[in-house]
């Protein structure tokens, strides 16, 4: 999981970033590679209510126990672990077609299988369901991932364009990341 804060400063404004997006009460979510802080998932279980589910995922044990432990402190009930490599198509065994939004925070980065992540995040969602991707932008920073590592915006859009997914909203996710959001 990438540290979402630095030097006491919060890079991701995860609230702000949901409320773009539009969560409702009784929405179901799944948060692809969630990281252990669950930085983005817990507040979407809060958005979501008692009638919507949370899925965070991660291929890590660690990270999905850290989420859990958070979950009891914060009366999370509605927020589901599942440990499965997001690189894999179907490993998430979330049924087809089942999610209003699908989130990809700070993880495309750390992968080289980018066309297969975003093929299982577009299996899972419903039709005109969302797909938020939040990662580092290109620009020369003190800290982050290596340049090379960061995924480049038109390669996303690209590969969603194979997937029949459409752009419809790019935005600054904080200083240092790009926020896109497609639709299915």
């Amino acid at each position: 999981m990438t540290n979402l804060f630095y030097g006491g400063n919060k890079l991701l404004d995860a609230k702000k970033i949901l409320e773009r997006v539009g969560i409702a009460e009784g929405m179901k979510i799944t948060d692809l590679g969630c990281g252990g802080a669950g930085h983005f998932c817990m507040p979407a279980a809060h958005l979501v209510g008692n009638s919507g589910t949370v899925y965070a995922v991660d291929i890590q044990k660690t990270v999905l126990e850290g989420v859990k432990s958070r979950c009891k402190i914060e009366g999370a009930n509605n927020l589901k672990t599942i440990q499965a490599n997001v690189e894999s198509y179907k490993s998430t065994g979330i049924e087809d077609g089942s999610c209003d939004l699908v989130m990809l925070i700070n993880i495309l980065f750390q992968s080289h299988k980018h066309f297969d992540m975003l093929k299982e995040a577009i299996r899972i969602l419903k039709n005109s369901g969302t797909l938020l991707i939040i990662d580092w932008n290109q620009s020369v920073i003190p800290f982050g991932p290596p340049i090379e590592s960061r995924v480049k915006k038109n390669e996303i859009n690209a590969l969603l364009y194979k997937l029949a997914s459409e752009r419809i909203n790019e935005f600054d996710a904080g200083k240092y990341h790009f926020g896109m959001i497609f639709k299915k």
